[in-house]
């Protein structure tokens, strides 16, 4: 029992390093590249593996157009996978949604 605690724990030692060092990665690439970074939009694109314009709206402050033009400017540079599902958009952290699935 206690190797089966140990292996479990550094497998998520590994997963917390890698999700730190993809973070970096995308903070990076936003700083350079983008006018409208920010950390609350970084915290936001990593809260979950996916995100939709409310969450933006509601975490940023933002109106939903700008809100929604920059999950669009984030999705058409694929750093975000746009997907319709019903009447919304939901924008896909494919890098850390692959990161969570393949353990």
């Amino acid at each position: 029992m206690i190797k089966g605690i140990e292996v479990t724990s550094r497998e998520t030692i590994e997963l917390i390093i890698k999700i730190k060092e993809l973070m970096l990665d995308y903070k990076h690439r936003l700083r350079d590249n983008y006018k409208f970074y920010s950390q609350d939009l970084l915290n936001n694109l990593f809260k979950h593996p996916y995100t939709k314009i409310e969450y933006v709206v509601n975490d940023l402050g933002v109106s939903r157009l700008t809100a929604a033009n920059y999950l669009n400017k984030l999705a058409e540079d694929n750093m975000l996978k746009k997907e319709k599902l019903g009447t919304g958009n939901y924008y896909i952290n494919e890098q850390l949604f692959e990161l969570l699935t393949n353990r």
